[in-house]
């Protein structure tokens, strides 16, 4: 059969198929390869989240404690772990040539961590087990959700489309987990940690459907500091990963805790008025983080840290319930312009091959951000009350904006040079 033939029926064979028609097939596989990564990630956002509006009663019903430190701990157990083994995921996938099967199997880790700790009450197990389960299953969850946003990475399309659904996925699982946590919370303290489960061996069930794209590579643990060594610059959307992660840190904990005590919601209100600010943050990401693929990164992420800072410490200031809960609408408008351009930063930095490791430290310094998060917001509120715990965290976003602001327009500007 001569190039080009068609079948008896007419259709093209595998091989033989013009160039557009595999061409097209290939667009369609990677679109719904971004699809299906988009929920992976989204999952992993909503069985965290779920934890988020009723953290003081699922704590309580675990450790008897009711003390915003007992939270903080609660959630710092995890992302200290984040924090010590995103890196590793990245460099292990690298190394083997594989990422789907780590996505499944952290998802998996992180489902069984869950059960692990709703069972503590039963099993008589204190505080200090579930710290530690805590610890085991954030050593899991991280590398689902590092890695499905690096199989993101890896995916043709532009980078801010892809960074753009990212972002998008965690914005609308933050929202959904928000809502749907508070909900659950309600019911039980203990529902959101099974619900949690399920949607992590969902999300893992998922994973392994997708293409392995993986583009190369091979670097061991200790390339990673060799290529932020080599490439300093990687620091710049670093910084900014930790500062943005710092604010979501922050919102989960104190911010909920703050809208609880002075305004006296439950819950399920808290959970609302959390997604407030989540559900801009994620309907935004994908368009913007698409837009900067033509319009460049500065703004995005000079200005709207600015802005986000701003808007921060207004929530902090706001008098009223309904004045900070509209104000928590443009604190996820300003961070929906910051996210999928930071992250679309590292992929401009780094070469393909060595994506995995530069997700991986950009999710170690988000990860740190997070914690940070949890600990200026538990430690600061404890000591000095909410709006010193506002002023210092929407401070920051506006200091590592101005700092920062000359680094980001030369990455900005070699971006533009290479693409022209």
């Amino acid at each position: 059969m001569s190039e080009g033939a068609r079948t008896s029926e007419g259709a093209w064979t595998s091989e033989e198929a013009p160039a557009s028609d595999r061409g097209q097939a290939s667009d369609r596989g990677q679109a719904s390869d971004r699809t299906r990564l988009g929920l992976v990630v989204w999952g992993v956002l909503v069985s965290q989240v779920f934890l988020y509006p009723g953290l003081a009663e699922t704590v309580a019903a675990l450790s008897g404690r009711t003390d915003v430190l007992a939270s903080t701990w609660f959630l710092v157990a995890e992302f200290g772990a984040f924090v010590a083994f995103a890196v590793l995921w990245g460099a292990l996938s690298d190394a083997v040539g594989r990422r789907t099967p780590f996505v499944v199997v952290g998802a998996l880790g992180g489902a069984t961590s869950y059960v692990a700790v709703a069972l503590a009450p039963d099993l008589g197990l204190g505080f200090g087990y579930v710290l530690a389960v805590r610890a085991v299953g954030g050593a899991f969850t991280i590398g689902a959700f590092s890695l499905a946003i690096t199989m993101l990475m890896d995916l043709a399309g532009g980078h801010g489309r892809n960074m753009g659904a990212a972002g998008t996925a965690i914005g609308l699982g933050a929202a959904l987990g928000a809502v749907v946590g508070g909900g659950l919370a309600t019911i039980d303290p203990l529902a959101p940690l099974y619900t949690g489960a399920a949607v992590l061996v969902a999300a893992a069930a998922l994973a392994a459907t997708v293409t392995d794209r993986h583009a190369g590579g091979g670097l061991p643990v200790g390339s990673v500091l060799a290529s932020v060594r080599r490439r300093p610059t990687l620091l710049v959307p670093y910084a900014f990963g930790y500062v943005d992660r710092l604010t979501a840190g922050f919102f989960a904990l104190a911010g909920v805790a703050y809208f609880r005590d002075a305004f006296g919601v439950d819950p399920a209100i808290a959970g609302v008025t959390l997604a407030l600010f989540f559900l801009p943050f994620a309907i935004l990401q994908y368009p913007i983080g698409s837009l900067t693929d033509r319009t460049g990164r500065f703004l995005p992420v000079v200005a709207g840290s600015m802005l986000y800072g701003v808007a921060i410490v207004a929530v902090g200031l706001a008098p009223t319930y309904a004045l900070a809960a509209a104000l928590l609408v443009a604190v996820g408008v300003c961070g929906a312009f910051v996210s999928p351009a930071t992250m679309a930063l590292v992929t401009d930095v780094v070469p393909a091959t060595e994506r995995g490791a530069a997700m991986g430290g950009f999710n170690v310094f988000g990860s740190l951000g997070m914690l940070s998060g949890f600990l200026v917001g538990g430690l600061v509120t404890a000591w000095q009350g909410y709006l010193a715990a506002f002023l210092v965290a929407g401070g920051l976003e506006i200091a590592i904006a101005t700092v920062a602001s000359n680094a980001v327009r030369r990455l900005a500007s070699e971006r533009e040079t290479v693409a022209a």
